[in-house]
């Protein structure tokens, strides 16, 4: 009788489940300073298509660029738009806040990129990091967390052995969820539409952020006269909104979006998705770390929801490459520790921001109208507060790890 045969078994110092938009940096940064790194992805890299655009765009922050430049994959993004300028209005007041790159110097504020393009980036610069192994598509069947390190089974029946998993697996986390780690949060009752426009005029730049009654609608700007909307709607009258025909869809688009870029046409799909926040019980557990939106969810209302799953790559990252460095254990829970109380905090806080201010400009009474409208001209007339609030949309506010910095690991 013939015996079975032994599954193959990886050795690897970290194990990223997930290769999306937060685990593949993280697996560049830690492989690019030493470590071998193994990344297990659902999904096919092979359906990333370059010339088909699926309307999905996210806006990098200038902390966030620093990241992707530092690790050598900002130079293989095909097309990024700059937002040069910000200008933030409360419905139809005349009272504004205006945000002018100038005033900090030569960079933007951050660019905006097309998912697909982001993803295509992500994957080449993988392709060249001769420690890092990206499975995909991969499934596994069990991961088992121990004290002296993790074991993972594929469904191919491969083992891999681990000192530390991280946990890049988006909101339904299910290696949060097998951790037992638990989540607070909530539904704003709120969707979010989301569509491309092409536009007659050039936007220069300019990134417009109007709060409407229903909440933000966001004109992002993009490549070739394009901007991206994100368009708050209550989650009723949003679902109401997709199933118009593209007419209809049209004229209730051009009535928020106005006429002050010309002619409109939308361009690429129309997609909704209902807005939440969560924030994880905890960042950690035994040989275990969530980033990006297994740790945490935010309300689009800032466009900071990537930027922060990005600020946890960084620290995750030095976190464990200055362990390593000192040879001591990545995976320990003094490591883990430190990246939880580094990152947790800064969560929560921005959490609470942004849920605070859609709460304010979502609210129609006349008094708080007036008290926003007199809050936005008065930043706007004040250097020292109104900079900080421009440092704050590029992501340089706070104990920023060296990648954020732009300084390698």
């Amino acid at each position: 009788m013939p015996k079975a045969k032994v599954p193959d078994t990886l050795n690897t110092d970290i194990l990223v489940v997930g290769g999306g938009l937060n685990g593949l940096p993280l697996a560049i940064a830690v492989a690019d300073a030493g470590l071998d790194v193994i990344v297990l992805e659902r999904d096919d890299p092979g359906a990333v298509v370059a010339d088909t655009f699926d309307g999905r765009v996210s806006a990098i922050a200038h902390a966030s660029r620093n990241l992707l430049k530092s690790i050598g994959v900002w130079d293989h993004v095909p097309e990024a738009e700059p937002m040069l300028d910000i200008r933030i209005t409360d419905g139809p007041s005349k009272l504004f806040l205006h945000y002018d790159h100038r005033q900090l110097g030569d960079e933007p504020f951050g660019h905006m990129v097309e998912n697909r393009h982001m993803r295509m980036a992500l994957l080449a610069r993988a392709a060249e990091v001769p420690s890092l192994n990206v499975i995909a598509p991969a499934l596994y069947t069990e991961i088992d967390r121990r004290q002296d390190g993790v074991t993972a089974t594929l469904a191919d029946g491969r083992i891999i052995n681990a000192r530390l998993v991280v946990a890049a697996d988006g909101r339904g986390s299910a290696l949060r969820e097998s951790a037992g780690i638990g989540k607070v949060g909530w539904s704003y009752h709120q969707s979010g539409i989301v569509c491309t426009v092409k536009h007659e005029r050039p936007h220069n730049g300019v990134a417009q952020e109007r709060f409407l009654n229903p909440g933000p609608f966001a004109i992002l700007p993009m490549s070739e006269n394009r901007s991206s909307l994100v368009w708050t709607e209550h989650t009723d009258t949003a679902a109401k909104i997709m199933k118009l025909d593209d007419e209809n869809f049209h004229r209730e688009m051009a009535r928020r979006f106005g006429t002050y870029l010309g002619e409109l046409e939308i361009t690429g799909p129309r997609w909704s998705y209902p807005l939440t926040l969560h924030q994880a019980d905890a960042y950690v557990a035994e040989r275990l770390a969530l980033i990006g939106d297994a740790a945490h969810g935010m309300h689009p209302i800032a466009g900071q929801g990537l930027n922060l799953g990005l600020r946890d790559v960084a620290a995750l990252a030095e976190v464990i490459i200055d362990n390593a460095r000192l040879g001591l254990d990545p995976g320990s829970d003094n490591a883990l520790e430190k990246y939880q109380t580094w990152r947790r905090f800064d969560s929560l806080m921005l959490l609470a921001i942004t849920d605070g201010l859609n709460k304010l400009f979502t609210t129609d009474v006349g008094a708080v109208r007036l008290a926003r409208d007199l809050g936005l001209a008065a930043v706007n007339k004040m250097p020292k507060l109104k900079g900080f609030f421009m440092e704050h949309a590029r992501g340089t506010v706070g104990e920023l790890p060296r990648l954020l910095e732009g300084r390698p690991l």
